[in-house]
């Protein structure tokens, strides 16, 4: 397991890039959990953020491709619309705990 961040630098309805083992990687944390997807849009194969820590949308309720529009569902990564709608970002398997958040598994 790889420690990814304190469980506190990752707030609810915020969402943050970090780089864990050579994995660029995001989390999202909605209704009290949290999600890890790999920074990567299916669309072209590039990271989903202009800005640092910039993956949601103006309301913080779908994940955004800053390049080509295209929007996620936070709980699933499916995307709903946009160039790569019926694709899905990938998931990276996580486990939260007193100590913070963590990858389980790098694939």
């Amino acid at each position: 397991m790889h420690l990814v961040c304190l469980s506190a630098a990752l707030p609810e309805g915020h969402s943050r890039a970090f780089s864990v083992a050579g994995i660029e990687l995001f989390g999202v944390r909605r209704h009290g959990r949290a999600y890890l997807y790999r920074n990567r849009c299916p669309h072209r194969g590039i990271a989903l953020n202009w800005a640092d820590d910039g993956f949601l949308d103006p309301s913080a309720s779908v994940i955004h491709c800053a390049h080509h529009g295209a929007q996620f569902l936070i709980e699933s990564g499916e995307c709903v619309a946009g160039p790569c709608e019926g694709d899905s970002l990938e998931p990276l398997d996580c486990h939260e705990n007193a100590q913070g958040l963590w990858l389980t598994s790098l694939v």
